[in-house]
């Protein structure tokens, strides 16, 4: 029960600061929710593990992310919008992998996506777009 609780308030707690304060959300997922999300986001639905190489360092990198799937492909929500260090290298290599629902994915032709409407997802899930204040998202197609 107390494994629960914990795990609601780090859920919660960072889409509240990231609506008002990006960089300490930015700051604060880094340090403790993707150390603790991170291993569950390939278990969880809207969850998954994008793997990426640094176009700098050319060091591998695992980013939790937001992660949807289109017909041919996913959407994955820019929380911190277009410029994240992950998004670029993305850009840059011209795809990723992704580990969603325990399946790999081989991302390929990435896309930033505007789209402040967020017509594309479903009513509550727009709305928790809306609060985390989503309105960038990263389209690619897949392969298995």
């Amino acid at each position: 029960m107390r494994l629960l609780l914990i795990l609601a308030l780090l859920i919660a707690i960072p889409p509240l600061i990231l609506r008002f304060r990006p960089r300490w959300a930015a700051a604060f997922n880094l340090v403790v929710t993707n150390r603790i999300l991170g291993p569950l986001a390939v278990w969880l639905p809207g969850f998954g593990v994008l793997t990426h190489t640094g176009r700098k360092s050319g060091r591998h990198f695992r980013t939790p992310i937001k992660v949807f799937p289109t017909p041919g492909g996913f959407l994955i929500a820019l929380t911190y919008g277009p410029n994240s260090q992950w998004v670029q290298n993305v850009l840059a290599a011209g795809g990723a992998e992704l580990e969603t629902r325990r399946t790999h994915y081989h991302l390929s032709n990435p896309v930033v996506v505007h789209d402040p409407t967020r017509r594309n997802f479903p009513l509550h899930i727009r709305v928790a777009l809306r609060i985390l204040g989503a309105t960038d998202f990263l389209r690619a197609t897949s392969s298995q």
